[in-house]
């Protein structure tokens, strides 16, 4: 959960810190300017009113001045200081000498007119300190309280994040819901976390209760069919061993047996993915080459009287550790596949350290049909009334189960070539 909710919570609230300073110090800037234009006016302002009123009483009165202000008096017929020019052309009103800093107020009083000119840095210097010392504050407290409700809500959300954490941690064939029973939850947990746990712990206990029902159900299938097969098996071996059997029943109990075949691959593909829990026991150290060897005769006999030349090359096949029954059923359904769809050509099985390839002359899969060959109960040759449709789908979750992923290419008119690959 590092990257899911609490680290999206996280984001939230640094945007919103962020966002919030931005908004807070543009907004403390522009009070600054309309302060400082406030400010500034109504000082100067207010001291040429003063001096005028002084003005009145004593025509003789100094000039205002003062370290952030000069001030210059134009009258008719008098000898005052003279104006500087950048002043001269000034109408009455408040002027900013551009790159200065400085105001200009002139007022106009009867025929003489005042100029006030006014240094503004000690104002500015007031309102940046003012303006950095409000937005320092500004940013500290919506810190602090941003940084709280963080951890309140990440305080929230960790209950949920364990729970989360636990959850994935389930096998879902089996899963174990004790981890998050109400006495293992964080003290923390609130009344949803504890009702969201009550109700997985709910799943899981009826999602056991299927998987075990389907595995009984499997495995009990699996065994009853197997009798009647066994009695299928010997039957047909019997009248096959009859010298009075004609060619033709012969043909005809041949194909029985390669039916019986192939449904005993499928129940025993079946009772391997019904006792998942029993695979460690049944496992054991075996050569690869020797079960795909045995494959590749049991399908021989299959080929007689057709064009197709049967090969198996060996480049180092390695052992491994699993049941050999489960390659054996993976193999079996891949040749027998290779064996149903090729007419003529050959059929190439080859082993190295980390794969088998199995590949056909076959008539091929266009592109459609290749993405669904794993779909239960698919057949790509409708007209070919041998198998079900379920021999690619049971090697699929077979080398899933054990990790051998198998992968398939083809084209039409071109063959297939099907891979079992090992994984380290």
């Amino acid at each position: 959960m590092s990257h899911g909710l609490p680290r999206k919570i996280k984001l939230a609230f640094v945007s919103q810190a962020l966002i919030g300073s931005i908004v807070i110090t543009l907004g403390i800037l522009l009070a600054g300017v309309v302060v400082r234009q406030t400010v500034v006016e109504q000082r100067i302002e207010s001291e040429a009113e003063s001096f005028w009123q002084t003005y009145q009483a004593d025509p003789t009165v100094p000039l205002p001045k003062s370290s952030t202000m000069t001030a210059y008096l134009i009258r008719p017929g008098a000898h005052d200081a003279p104006l500087p020019a950048e002043l001269a052309e000034l109408d009455p009103g408040l002027h900013s000498l551009p790159g200065k800093g400085r105001m200009v107020y002139v007022d106009q009083h009867a025929q003489s007119r005042l100029y006030l000119v006014f240094s503004a840095s000690l104002a500015d210097q007031s309102i940046l300190f003012t303006g950095l010392v409000s937005l320092l504050l500004s940013l500290l407290t919506s810190g602090v309280l941003i940084w709280l409700t963080y951890r309140t809500s990440k305080r929230l959300v960790t209950p949920v994040s364990w729970l989360a954490n636990e959850v994935a941690q389930w096998d879902p064939r089996d899963p174990d819901a004790s981890a998050i029973a109400q006495v293992n939850l964080p003290t923390d947990a609130g009344d949803e976390v504890r009702k969201l746990s009550r109700a997985l712990s709910g799943l899981a206990g009826r999602v056991g209760d299927f998987v075990q029902r389907e595995r009984d159900f499997t495995r009990d299938a699996s065994h009853e069919l197997r009798t009647p097969l066994t009695v299928i098996r010997v039957a047909t071996d019997l009248m096959l061993a009859d010298p009075d059997t004609t060619p033709r029943a012969q043909r005809s109990l041949a194909r029985v047996q390669r039916a019986g075949r192939d449904m005993e691959a499928v129940i025993d593909a079946f009772l391997i993915l019904a006792r998942e829990a029993e695979v460690a026991p049944q496992s054991e150290e075996f050569e690869v080459r020797d079960i795909v060897a045995g494959e590749v005769e049991r399908v021989r006999p299959l080929l007689a009287g057709r064009p197709i030349e049967l090969s198996l090359h060996d480049e180092g096949a390695p052992l491994l550790v699993a049941p050999p029954h489960v390659l054996r059923v993976m193999v079996g359904n891949l040749l027998g596949n290779a064996v149903r769809f090729t007419h003529e050509g050959q059929i190439e099985v080859r082993l190295t350290r980390d794969r088998i390839v199995i590949r056909d002359s076959g008539i091929g899969m266009a592109p459609d049909i290749l993405a669904k060959a794993f779909d239960p109960f698919f057949r790509a040759d409708f007209a070919n009334g041998d198998g079900k449709g379920m021999g690619l789908s049971i090697v699929r979750r077979l080398g899933e189960r054990f990790g051998w992923p198998v992968s398939l290419s083809s084209a039409p008119g071109q063959g297939t070539t099907a891979v079992i690959h090992f994984t380290p």
